[in-house]
C-alpha cells in the first residue's frame, strides 16, 4: 500500500510539474514572437551573423547562463547547469539567413541588402531560422527558471552558416565540431528542430534513421574546340557534349542504383558556356548536387560519375574533369534515442499530432553533430491550418504561422527535462 501511495504521489507531482512548465512556456510566447520578428527584419548571411549573435548572447547573459561567443566565427554557446551533476544535452538552433529578396506585405518584412558572390542581394530568413533562434531563446529562459529541476547540464548551441559558409571560408556545424563545441563538458546527445511551412501548426513529424539526405556538390568542366556557329563541323562542341553528359548522369539514377533501398537524386543546377549566338565556345562548366540516403549508394554514384564524365567527353574528342565535394553527411536519427524521445513528443503535442514520415532529399548540417554523438532531429508545423498553397522554403514569399512556435518551445523544454532526469 505504501508503494502504491508513493507511486501515486510521484505521478501527481509529475503531472503538476508538467502543468507548471506548460504555463511557463505560454507566458513567454509573445516574447518569442517578438524576438522572431526582430531577427526576421534584421537577417544576416552565413558567417556574417554579427548583430544576431550579439542579441543572442545578451539574452543568455541576462539569464545568468555561462556564455561563449565567436564560436566557429559568429556562433554563440550557452551552458546551464542543473541542481545535480548528470548527463549533458545539447540543443541547437541555426541562425543564418539567405540571399533572397523578400516579397510579401509583413509589417516586419526584411529590406536588408548585402553582398553575396560579388553581387548585391536581398537578405531574408526564407527558411525559418529566425523562428529556430527565438524558440531556443525561449527554451533557455524556461529552463533557467526551472534549473532546480534539472539533473545535468544543458548546452545551447546557436550555430551560424547552416546554409553553407561563403566561398573560401569554413563554417557551420562542421567547424563547430572541429572547434570542440561537443566537448568541455562532453555532450551525450543533441536535439534539433526545423519549422516547416508545408506542415500544419500543432504537428510534429519524425523518422528514425536517415531523415534527410547527404548532400554533395559536383563541378564538371568540358574542354572542346571553338568555332563559328555556322561551321559546327570545325568545332568540338562543349555545349552539346554537356547535354550528353547531363542525360547520361540521369541513367545512373534510373538504371544503376537500387531505388528500392533508398532514394537518390542527381541535379545539374547551373551551366556556364558561350558569349553569343554565333560562336560555339571552347569550354563549358556545370555545377550540381547529389542527394543520397545511403553511403553505399553514395559511393556507387560518385564512382560512376567519375567514370562516365571523362569517357563521354572522350567519345566526342573532348576532355572533361569532374570534382565532387565531401558535402553534408546523412541527417541520421539515432534509433534508440528516437524510441526514447517518442513518448515525450506524443505527450506534449498529442499522439494524434505526431506523425512518422519518409526521408526527404533536403540536407542539413546538423548531421555533422550526429556523426559524433547520438542526435534526434524533427520537424515542427508552421503552416496555417486550411492553407492549401503554402509557399516553399527558400522562396521570396515564404511565410510561417507564428502560432506554431509555442509547441517548439514546449517540446524542446520537455525533451530536455525527460532526457536529463530519466
Amino acid at each position: 500500500m505504501k508503494k502504491y501511495k508513493a507511486l501515486l504521489f510521484l505521478l501527481i507531482s509529475i503531472t503538476s510539474f508538467s502543468q507548471e512548465l506548460n504555463k511557463d512556456c505560454e507566458v513567454i510566447e509573445q516574447k518569442v514572437i517578438e524576438w522572431r520578428r526582430d531577427f526576421h527584419q534584421n537577417p544576416e548571411l552565413s558567417n556574417r551573423e554579427f548583430e544576431t549573435a550579439k542579441k543572442i548572447a545578451k539574452h543568455l547573459k541576462s539569464l545568468g547562463i555561462e556564455t561563449q561567443e565567436n564560436v566557429a566565427k559568429t556562433g554563440v554557446v550557452g551552458i546551464l547547469k542543473g541542481k545535480k551533476t548528470g548527463k549533458v544535452l545539447a540543443l541547437r538552433a541555426d541562425i543564418d539567413a539567405l540571399p533572397v529578396i523578400e516579397r510579401n506585405d509583413l509589417s516586419f518584412k526584411s529590406n536588408v541588402k548585402s553582398t553575396y558572390l560579388g553581387k548585391e542581394v536581398g537578405v531574408m530568413h526564407a527558411c525559418g531560422h529566425d523562428t529556430h533562434i527565438a524558440i531556443l531563446m525561449g527554451v533557455a529562459e524556461v529552463l533557467t527558471k526551472n534549473k532546480d529541476k534539472i539533473n545535468g547540464t544543458v548546452k545551447f548551441i546557436f550555430q551560424p552558416a547552416e546554409e553553407g559558409a561563403p566561398e573560401g571560408e569554413e563554417g557551420g556545424a562542421e567547424l563547430m565540431v572541429k572547434e570542440g563545441v561537443l566537448k568541455n563538458p562532453d555532450v551525450d546527445a543533441i536535439f534539433g528542430l526545423h519549422i516547416s511551412s508545408g506542415q500544419d501548426v500543432g504537428t510534429i513529424t519524425y523518422k528514425p534513421g536517415g531523415i534527410m539526405a547527404a548532400s554533395q556538390t559536383f563541378r564538371i568542366k568540358v574542354k572542346g574546340k571553338q568555332s563559328h556557329g555556322s561551321r559546327p563541323w570545325a568545332s568540338i562542341d562543349p555545349i552539346m557534349i554537356s547535354a550528353k553528359i547531363i542525360d547520361a548522369l540521369q541513367t545512373i539514377i534510373s538504371r544503376e542504383v537500387d531505388l528500392t533501398n533508398e532514394g537518390a537524386v542527381i541535379t545539374v543546377g547551373k551551366i556556364d558556356a558561350g558569349v553569343r549566338s554565333n560562336i560555339i565556345p571552347e569550354s563549358a562548366e556545370m555545377i550540381g548536387t547529389i542527394r543520397t540516403l545511403d553511403y553505399g549508394m553514395q559511393k556507387q554514384i560518385n564512382d560512376r560519375m567519375k567514370e562516365m564524365v571523362p569517357a563521354i567527353a572522350k567519345s566526342y574528342r573532348a576532355e572533361a574533369t569532374i570534382e565532387i565535394e565531401k558535402g553534408y553527411p546523412i541527417t541520421y536519427n539515432n534509433i534508440e534515442l528516437t524510441k526514447q524521445v517518442l513518448p515525450t513528443l506524443q505527450n506534449v503535442a498529442g499522439k494524434e499530432n505526431v506523425h512518422l514520415i519518409k526521408a526527404i532529399t533536403g540536407a542539413e548540417d546538423f548531421s555533422f553533430f550526429q556523426k559524433e554523438i547520438p542526435g534526434f532531429y524533427f520537424f515542427l508545423g508552421g503552416k496555417t491550418i486550411g492553407n492549401n498553397n503554402p509557399y516553399p522554403h527558400h522562396t521570396p514569399d515564404f511565410q510561417i504561422d507564428e502560432s506554431g512556435m509555442l509547441l517548439g518551445v514546449k517540446t524542446m523544454t520537455q525533451l530536455t527535462l525527460d532526457f536529463l532526469n530519466n
